[in-house]
């Protein structure tokens, strides 16, 4: 089994484990694996061997471009599944942002399972079109015309994933953020300002990476054309 040097954790989990549904042969298992903060949990162009889940931590997937920058697709939180491929390789690189640690099955066993389990089927599609409505959703957010609007919505995306106790806590630094948004860091470091000052959010922490939405209607309701 090809896998990215990490901590095993020795111990498996059946398919249940994975949020797909709540009754599945218990003898189909997960394996799980730790990654520490930057390791590389996959590379663009390998083998799509693995359906991976997010334990705890979080996952950036990216490509490199060809003049060197990095644009992030997608960020991966506890419980989401990533590493679900139409082709046999992977398209993006997945990383862990913090020390993370995720579950993984076989993209064949699993395939196996779907043949003769409907309900496994089922959430299968569905989770390929959720796949392609955030990449759907993720086109249309870097076409908006201002940085303050593409910024806004990042914030409300977080604040839909990932709020506890009123507090949005990023895991991803302000670099990742602007990779994910094409912007400068520069660029989205005055937008999270400017959104600041009008109100809208707080920071907490020294780091800034934990966000109080102050004012959620308006923040949903900006309009900032130029």
């Amino acid at each position: 089994m090809f896998v990215r040097n990490c901590d095993v954790t020795s111990r498996s989990n059946s398919l249940r484990d994975l949020g797909m549904t709540s009754d599945l042969n218990p003898a189909v298992s997960l394996s799980e694996f730790s990654y520490k903060k930057g390791t590389e949990i996959y590379g663009e162009k390998e083998p799509a061997e693995y359906v991976y889940q997010v334990k705890t931590g979080a996952v950036r997937s990216y490509k490199l471009l060809s003049d060197g920058r990095r644009q992030i697709g997608a960020f991966h939180l506890a419980g989401d599944i990533f590493g679900l491929e139409n082709g046999g390789s992977h398209r993006f690189t997945a990383e862990a942002i913090v020390d993370t640690t995720v579950r993984l099955i076989r993209r064949q066993t699993l395939e196996l399972v779907a043949d003769s389990d409907p309900v496994v089927a089922n959430n299968l599609l569905s989770m390929t079109t959720n796949n392609l409505q955030h990449a759907e959703d993720h086109m249309l957010l870097l076409g908006r015309k201002t940085s303050l609007e593409r910024v806004a919505a990042f914030v409300l995306e977080m604040d839909k994933r990932l709020t506890g106790a009123g507090v949005i806590a990023l895991p991803m630094s302000r670099r990742d953020i602007a990779d994910y948004l094409g912007l400068t860091l520069e660029t989205v470091s005055r937008a999270l300002s400017r959104l600041h000052e009008l109100g809208i959010i707080a920071f907490l922490g020294n780091t800034q990476r934990q966000i109080v939405l102050s004012d959620r209607q308006k923040l949903a309701t900006i309009d900032l054309r130029d």
